[in-house]
């Protein structure tokens, strides 16, 4: 049994864990800027809370919050399923924390478990909605898409590029729709990791498990996985519209992988170079920002199998 003061410590800590998520979530549906940083820190809450107390103590603060965001809401919308994804990303992190995985079974595990019950979930919303699917998703991302067309506008972008972009709406929409397979795995897979890196000083400071995954900057992804990308670049020259969609899919996930990988050779890098840790961070905020930057980072990661910019095997014998 726990002692009052103890007791009440816990409950404060719990308090204070939905308090964050939930200023977290008032600012991810209010302001499209600021809520892109905050989809990466959501996790987080829920992946601390649950490491410092356990299962059924950790698994308060999103539960909690997921219950007084409904009320508060008063319906369960996709913004209230998304948010509850997010939180699952760091309840699942952390107990595959505890298991002691390799990096890659974490990853496979964590994406495997979200994506699946996103899935179910999203099945049993559009089951007692009465929508089915395809017209719910369809919905869904042509509001979206007008959202971020408003947000556009209210940052003065030219006149010519809003109606073109607008011109382009039904274009959008018939991609975006057939490739949200690519996109769930590789926003999950990106959380995943964002999620984990921003985990290890915060567990470490508070004397929390981490596990030792090595030297991630050494990290490469498996070799055959290149065929499938050269596979998958062949595919987008066929004129056939549904196998085109099959290799934009395959490589968008791909992609997402080199991304990883590029990130270990910049990380690599910075280490050797000795470069400070604010420069460090504001190096890696504008790789996450400048999608050119973020792009070259992946061509990085894709070739090194052929360069071995870090020049692994000299290095291990």
């Amino acid at each position: 049994m726990l002692s009052q003061a103890v007791r009440k410590e816990v409950l404060k800590d719990i308090a204070t864990g939905i308090a964050i998520t939930s200023i977290l979530f008032a600012v991810l549906i209010k302001s499209p800027i600021l809520g892109y940083f905050c989809t990466f820190l959501v996790p987080l809450p829920t992946l601390f809370y649950r490491s410092k107390f356990g299962r059924k103590i950790g698994i308060a603060v999103p539960g909690f919050t997921i219950i007084a965001l409904i009320i508060i809401l008063g319906r369960f919308s996709f913004n209230v399923f998304f948010f509850i994804e997010l939180l699952l990303i760091g309840f699942v992190l952390s107990e595959l924390i505890d298991l002691k995985l390799s990096i890659e079974k974490t990853f496979i595990y964590a994406c495997t478990v979200v994506l699946s019950s996103s899935i179910l979930v999203v099945l049993f919303y559009s089951n007692i909605t009465g929508i089915q699917l395809g017209p719910l998703v369809s919905a869904y991302i042509v509001k979206n898409l007008e959202l971020t067309l408003e947000f556009y506008k209210n940052i003065g972008m030219p006149e010519e590029n809003i109606h073109m972009i607008s011109s382009s709406m039904e274009s959008f929409q018939y991609v975006l729709i057939r490739i949200i397979p690519a996109l769930a795995i590789a926003s999950t897979l990106f959380i995943i990791w964002t999620s984990l890196m921003l985990a290890k000083p915060l567990l470490k400071t508070k004397n929390l498990f981490y596990p030792d995954f090595g030297l991630l900057n050494l990290w490469k992804a498996p070799e055959y996985l290149v065929w499938i990308a050269i596979a998958c670049g062949i595919l987008l020259l066929i004129p056939d519209k549904a196998v085109r969609l099959m290799g934009i899919n395959g490589i968008l996930i791909l992609m997402t992988i080199y991304f990883f990988q590029g990130m270990a050779i910049v990380s690599f890098y910075f280490e050797k170079k000795q470069f400070p840790r604010l420069l460090r961070f504001f190096l890696y905020s504008l790789i996450i920002i400048q999608q050119l930057i973020l792009l070259i980072v992946v061509i990085l990661g894709f070739f090194d199998i052929w360069f071995n910019f870090r020049k692994l095997e000299k290095k291990k014998s």
